[in-house]
Formats: structure tokens, C-alpha cells, sequence
């Protein structure tokens, strides 16, 4: 259920549709998301972030990483377990499903890398801001036609 409308703000701003899309689905998307896999977003710079992801059981080759249109989508797919094992499964507590886990990045923000550790999957994400959007100073100069005043003595 919503309980801010967003409608007005539509008709009086330009280019801003997607900030309102996002928040008009923030209130369900969370709560209703699977909670597999497990994950930590952390800054680590002042422009670089980092989001860790736990997925033990996967290999680089059962996972794929995407950036489309600033959505960050990370999915596993991995093969089912070989019937010809066996051995009995007694107690199963590491999940191995398959899982596709999406992130909205801001503007600006890129993909640097991604790397996997002892289970953990670790994605570096940096905002870095085009040269013409960043602040720049603006000479004052004299107008054209003033005359400089001298003082005789």
C-alpha cells in the first residue's frame, strides 16, 4: 500500500521520472525480496564503494555480472548436484539455489571490478563525475569600456 503520492510531482519536474519510480517502489520491493544471498554495501573511499556478497558453493563460472541501464544485476546458476554421488544428504544448511540479485546505481556510479574470496563475492563500484558536470570557478573580468581612474597630485 502507498501512502505518498507522486503524481503532482510528475507533472512539474523534468527528467526526474525515474528518482519517483524508484521511490514509488521502495516501500514493496524490499520486503518482498528473498533474502539469499546474504550482502554488505560499504563505502570504502569517498567516491568507492563496495558491495559483498556471501555465496559459498558458487564458481566464477556459475555466476555472471551486468550493468543495464543503472541496474546492477547479479545471478547464479549453478548446475545441479550429480545423482551418480552417493553419499546421503543429512542436514543441507549451505544454500546452493540459484539467485539473481538486482541494485540501482546511481548516476555516475561504474562497475571497477569484481573478485571472489573464500565465498564472498566482491564487487567495487566508483562514482566518478564527468569533467563538464563537475563545479568550476568563473573569472570576473572589468568591463570592457571602463577607464581606469589615476590620482594627480
Amino acid at each position: 500500500m502507498r501512502t505518498v503520492d507522486f503524481s503532482p510531482l510528475y507533472r512539474s519536474t523534468v527528467g526526474f521520472d525515474r528518482l519517483f519510480s524508484m521511490l514509488d517502489h521502495m516501500g514493496g520491493v524490499e520486503s518482498s525480496a528473498p533474502g539469499y544471498p546474504p550482502y554488505n554495501i560499504e563505502r570504502t573511499g569517498e567516491h568507492s564503494y563496495r558491495i559483498t556478497m556471501a555465496i559459498a558453493g558458487f564458481s566464477e563460472a556459475d555466476l555472471s555480472i551486468e550493468v543495464k541501464e543503472h541496474t546492477l544485476s547479479v545471478r547464479g546458476d549453478r548446475a545441479p548436484r550429480d545423482e551418480s554421488d552417493t553419499s546421503e544428504l543429512l542436514y543441507r544448511g549451505i544454500a546452493e539455489r540459484n539467485f539473481e540479485r538486482r541494485f540501482q546505481l546511481a548516476d555516475h556510479v561504474e562497475v571497477k571490478g569484481a573478485r571472489l574470496e573464500n565465498g564472498l563475492l566482491h564487487i567495487d563500484l566508483a562514482r566518478e563525475i564527468p569533467e563538464a558536470l563537475k563545479p568550476r570557478s568563473i573569472k570576473i573580468e572589468a568591463a570592457s569600456g571602463a577607464k581606469a581612474i589615476t590620482k594627480k597630485h
